[in-house]
């Protein structure tokens, strides 16, 4: 229980981002006393029927008492958070601890009257759903128990919020209002619903970056050459099926095109840029990135790709320089990927895009890849390229990120957007380093559940690059390994096995069952593969030797028999060459 010398301190651990429904973020944090105008200019946004379902009466605007009482809190007994972009309240959430007579009580009651407010411009990206969470992980912390809310019957929105959240419920009905109470104890049921809430917000997250409508690369040059424009190039020569503009703030302001970017208009701002930008690709010197994103915020741009080197990787200074970056970034709703970071890549004929540095664009297919490393992306890509045969098929690639410094987008998010991918069947990743592993492996075991899910991991015996935002995990490498394999995560060594397993995967279909019939033209052969089997918990049938001196139809026939084919759910074929 808080004591009285800390009930007023701020809780700065509360603090969180949070990812929407829509893909966006927003900041979670506690209200203060310094919120006053905040607030009174959040609620002067919220329509007549919002401010009406919250207090039940017209309320048209807040009293300074209200004000008072909405931004003091104990954040003990009084707890309200508040979820902002680019600093502004978009909804609020409090609780008030009640005693047994519903009136405003101290601990040691453990019952908390609790009550949403969203604006109208931001509702049905679940916001109130994710202010549920976090308030009831709140309250858990300061000894409550219980909640209770009050809700006019005609607010199906706020009904829903309570009784999708999962929790165990009681319902009431007196004087026109329902009254919901549930315990705050985490259920089966509400794990599973936070969890398909964040699978769902992190992928469609992903996807805005992986398929945006129009695209700005902004630090393009005005002549070939140079990252930025190399980046612009990529993405029109890759056939980019939506919208493409150039942003250069040296461009002289009678110029509309850059040298030999015909067809693609060309601006000194993004600010300039008249319609909706959905990515930005960002390669202009560290210094200038801040005025760059806030320009992308204030523009309503949804994600960043920041190519640009100078942070974590530099030492001291650009560590804190790429916290300043995060914290930028998600104050205005956006996601970023990187920054120092490669690309991304999404070759499906919807969209196109090679917004990488990737001269080529990939060969469609059906292997996703992720790579925190730049250099080993493009070696991924180039092995891929060469060994997956053909001009299209499923060896090529469905969609690729290089995260870069992984500051934000890490890939647990990429893990997210796969799980239910209609274009990914076979999932590849390099990683350097895990910062989580509790979660990674949590959505490791859901995605290799439905596809083949494939990692090497680098830096086993020593820290991952200093870029990366996260702290590695400390565990032994062997831990880590196990960790991985229970989830059911293929293991591999090297890069080379790495694009190997996923070119057999993306060829071969998973057996439907334990059985393996081993055919081949000897003995040896057949009883090593027979051995391997077994240590791998299968049940294979002894080995059908046809002996050296078997002809190529012999083979065919007994490999084609129906005895064959119905003793096992995978045959496998071992022959000496001869």
């Amino acid at each position: 229980m808080q004591t009285s010398s800390d009930r007023h301190e701020y809780p700065a651990h509360w603090e969180a981002d949070v990812v929407l429904r829509d893909g966006g973020t927003a900041r979670v944090r506690p209200i203060t006393v310094d919120d006053a105008e905040r607030l009174v200019s959040f609620y002067e946004q919220v329509s007549d029927e919002s401010k009406y379902y919250r207090f039940f009466a017209p309320y048209p605007r807040l009293s300074a008492k209200d004000v008072h009482r909405f931004t003091h809190h104990d954040f003990v007994d009084r707890v309200g958070l508040a979820a902002t972009v680019g600093g502004e309240f978009i909804a609020t959430v409090r609780y008030d601890r009640i005693g047994p007579d519903g009136a405003p009580a101290s601990s040691p009651a453990d019952e908390a009257e609790v009550a949403f407010l969203v604006q109208d411009a931001h509702q049905g990206r679940g916001i109130a759903s994710a202010l549920l969470e976090h308030i009831a992980a709140v309250a858990r912390e300061r000894g409550i128990r219980r909640f209770a809310a009050e809700v006019l019957p005609a607010n199906s929105k706020m009904i829903k919020v309570f009784t999708d959240a999962g929790y165990t419920q009681k319902r009431s009905f007196e004087d026109g209002v329902v009254r919901l109470e549930f315990g705050l104890e985490p259920t089966d049921r509400s794990l599973a619903v936070q969890q398909a809430r964040e699978q769902r917000a992190e992928a469609r997250s992903v996807q805005r970056l992986l398929a945006p409508g129009s695209v700005a690369v902004i630090g393009a040059g005005r002549t070939p050459g140079g990252v930025g424009r190399s980046l612009l190039d990529n993405i029109r020569d890759a056939g980019f099926t939506g919208r493409l503009y150039a942003v250069n703030k040296a461009l002289p302001p009678e110029r509309k095109e850059l040298d030999g970017a015909a067809g693609v208009p060309a601006h000194r701002s993004v600010r300039d840029i008249d319609g909706p930008v959905d990515l930005a690709v960002v390669a202009v010197p560290a210094d200038d990135v801040p005025e760059t994103v806030a320009e992308c915020g204030e523009h309503g741009v949804q994600g960043i790709v920041v190519v640009s080197a100078g942070y974590a990787e530099a030492g001291p200074d650009g560590r804190e320089r790429q916290r300043a970056l995060v914290r930028q970034v998600r104050s205005y709703g956006m996601r970023l990927i990187g920054p120092n970071a490669f690309g991304v890549i999404n070759t499906s004929p919807e969209v196109r895009l090679n917004a990488s540095l990737a001269p080529q664009m990939p060969r469609p297919g059906r292997i996703g890849l992720f790579a925190q490393s730049g250099a080993i992306g493009i070696a991924l890509l180039s092995r891929l390229h060469r060994r997956g045969g053909g001009v299209t098929g499923v060896t090529g690639v469905s969609t690729f990120v290089s995260s870069g410094n992984r500051a934000d987008v890490s890939g647990n998010d990429v893990m997210q957007y796969w799980y239910d991918d209609p274009d990914t069947d076979v999932a590849l990743m390099y990683l350097e380093s895990i910062g989580n592993p509790r979660k990674f492996t949590r959505l490791a075991r859901r995605t290799a559940a439905v596809k083949p899910l494939v990692v090497v991991q680098g830096a086993r015996h020593g820290s991952g690059p200093r870029g990366h935002a996260v702290r590695a995990t400390r565990l032994p490498h062997a831990t880590v390994s196990a960790l991985l394999r229970q989830a059911g995560v293929i293991r591999v060594d090297t890069i080379t096995e790495l694009v190997d397993a996923g070119l057999l995967l993306a060829r071969q279909p998973l057996p439907s069952g334990p059985r393996v019939a081993i055919l081949g033209n000897s003995e040896s052969l057949g009883l090593l593969t027979y051995d391997a089997c077994l240590a791998e918990g299968l049940r294979p049938h002894r080995p059908l030797d046809l002996t050296t001196g078997a002809s190529q139809v012999s083979s065919a026939s007994a490999r084609d028999s129906a005895a064959w084919k119905s003793a096992a759910d995978a045959p496998v074929v071992r022959s000496s060459g001869r």
